[in-house]
């Protein structure tokens, strides 16, 4: 079907489903599933105002495209994997199933990785600081090395 003969509904759907980044291939499948009509990705594709195609869609589904892409991706607490409770879960579940098929070098790796996480070797958060706590560079002392004299020994 053309992207004329779609609904309001059917065509907002299919805006903010390109705003969250999802691929014009799974938004045909997700239009077909909820509204059983069939619409090419060359249709879907006026509805992204990044496209050239979708370069002169109307104000209303701009504004739309717009505001949905802002919120999805100011807003990363309703994706499950951006949560460290979740990808912790999950670790813990896929080490578990591991174990139970008594793949124990698979369970390990697992381990390891939920061992990073909570240890913050997927995150971006690095300490600079001086050994005092402060940002402070700290003064070092030099102290002149004296040979002993043969003598005294």
């Amino acid at each position: 079907m053309s992207a004329k003969g779609l609904k309001d509904e059917q065509k907002c759907y299919i805006v903010q489903a390109l705003a969250r980044f999802v691929s014009p291939s799974e938004v045909a499948a997700g239009v077909k599933q909820e509204y059983g009509i069939e619409v090419s990705m060359q249709a879907l594709q006026v509805y992204d105002p990044t496209t050239v195609a979708g370069r002169r869609l109307g104000e209303k589904y701009s504004q739309l495209f717009k505001e949905t892409r802002t919120k999805y991706l100011a807003d990363t607490s309703s994706i499950g994997i951006a949560q460290q409770a979740f990808r912790l879960n999950k670790l813990h579940e896929m080490a578990m199933n591991a174990l139970s098929r008594k793949n124990y070098q698979q369970a390990a790796q697992f381990m390891e990785q939920a061992a990073k996480e909570v240890g913050g070797a997927y995150t971006n958060r690095r300490g600079h600081t001086s050994s005092d706590g402060s940002m402070t560079p700290t003064a070092i002392q030099i102290i002149p090395y004296v040979k002993p004299d043969s003598d005294t020994a």
